[in-house]
Formats: C-alpha cells, structure tokens, sequence
C-alpha cells in the first residue's frame, strides 16, 4: 500500500502520519478524516494531500485500501481459527484417530531408520520431526533439501515421512519417488487425501482443513495438527 518509493519522498509531517497509520492500522481504518487529524495534531486538508500524495481519491478511497490491507494481512479471525483447530482436536479425540495412528505407529516401530522430508515451512517441521523422535530415543534425521541423494541412506529397513501441505510440491514428490523405489515405506502428512503426495504413499493423515494463502503464493495454513500428529506419533513408539 505503501511503496518504498513514495515513503522516500515524505516530508516530516507526512512521516509522522504515516508512522501513525502502521503503528494503528486497526484503528484508522474506522476513523472519519477529523478524528485522524485530530489525533496527529494536523488539519484536514494535510490529510488529504496525504492522500493525495499516495495517489488515492480522497480520504474514503485511502480508508478503502487500508480495509483490503487489513484483510490481506489478517485473512482469518482469531475465533475462526480457533473454531477450526477446535473441529481438528475433536476429530482426534477419537477412536478413528487412534487405528489411523495405528498403521503408522507399526511402521515406525519396526524401522532401523525415520527420514522426515519437506520444503520450506514443512521443511523446517521435518527437522522438528525427527529432533523430536530422537528426543524420545527412536533414530531419526530430518532433510529439508529434497535434492539430498537417497542413495546416501543403506539402511533397508527405512520409513520416510513427507510433510507437505499441498502435497504437490514437484521435487518433493520426485525425491519421495525415489525413495519409494528404494523400497522404503512412505508416510505423509498433508492437508488433502487427493493430493499426489497422499495417493502416493503408503499412509497418509490428512488434516483437512481450510487452505490458506497470503501474498498470492505463500501458505499460511496453520501447522499445529502436523506438529500434533509427529508427536502424537512419536509417543506412540
């Protein structure tokens, strides 16, 4: 809304209100223009040159962008999400849940070796993953470069779990392909049973929730059932 370029060319009066406006987002978005200029100590009309300034029609076309940014950046309420996580864990504290766990648990029990594998935010959980079952005593390493040889690993008897929440991530799914031809036994976690990553594995948790993202191309659905469902995981070894 505000661009680098424009900021450059504020005077100090124009700085204070746009400090004012980050600092307060919430707030200016329901002010009327007397009540903003008010609280800066400045008239109207400087307002309005403001405006002006950051190429809007007016104060009610400036409140109007700052609405849709407030959007942008909060796209679901506190109490929605919470709703959301509610329906998760409710789900979970299910018999259900436990024979979905069970095939997984099995698996896991029996292997020599546990490779997590994601990218980007799934990557660093994969780290977590397997931090997290080394804590608890089971052998684990966690790889967020896809691109590591799989050739690297000679145990035989190895469980992969991928962690992605589109579950079509490309290198991701080629890396598990190799994998699987290696035989290993392939565990996911994703946000859709239809994914490719879900059709491909050998058990898949779908957490099914609402997918979210921000800026056009970054997710922003929460994590907290993939953290859930590792460590519920690893306290069932």
């Amino acid at each position: 809304m505000f661009s680098y370029e424009d900021i450059q060319k504020y005077n100090e009066t124009e700085m204070s209100i746009y400090k004012y406006i980050v600092s307060n987002i919430d707030k200016v978005q329901y002010m009327t223009i007397r009540e903003l200029a008010g609280k800066l100590s400045v008239s109207t009309s400087t307002i309005l040159r403001f405006c002006s300034k950051n190429c809007f029609d007016g104060y009610s076309e400036f409140k109007s962008a700052l609405k849709e940014e407030v959007l942008a950046q909060n796209p679901r309420q506190p109490l929605e999400d919470l709703q959301e996580l509610s329906a998760f864990f409710a789900r979970a504290n299910s018999g259900a849940f436990e024979e979905k766990m069970l095939f997984a648990t099995k698996a896991v029990r029996k292997a020599d070796l546990t490779i997590f594998i994601g990218m980007g935010s799934s990557g660093t959980l994969a780290k977590y993953g397997a931090r997290y079952f080394s804590n608890l005593g089971h052998f684990a390493v966690g790889l967020e470069d896809p691109f590591y040889p799989a050739d690297a690993f000679h145990c035989e008897n190895t469980v992969v779990i991928a962690l992605s929440e589109s579950g079509e991530t490309p290198r991701l799914i080629e890396s598990v392909h190799q994998f699987k031809q290696k035989n290993y036994r392939i565990l996911s976690i994703t946000n859709s049973p239809s994914s490719t990553l879900a059709q491909m594995s050998d058990w898949n948790f779908s957490y099914l929730l609402n997918s979210r993202h921000v800026f056009g191309e970054y997710i922003a659905t929460t994590q907290i059932p993939v953290i859930f469902i590792i460590e519920s995981l690893a306290r069932r070894l």
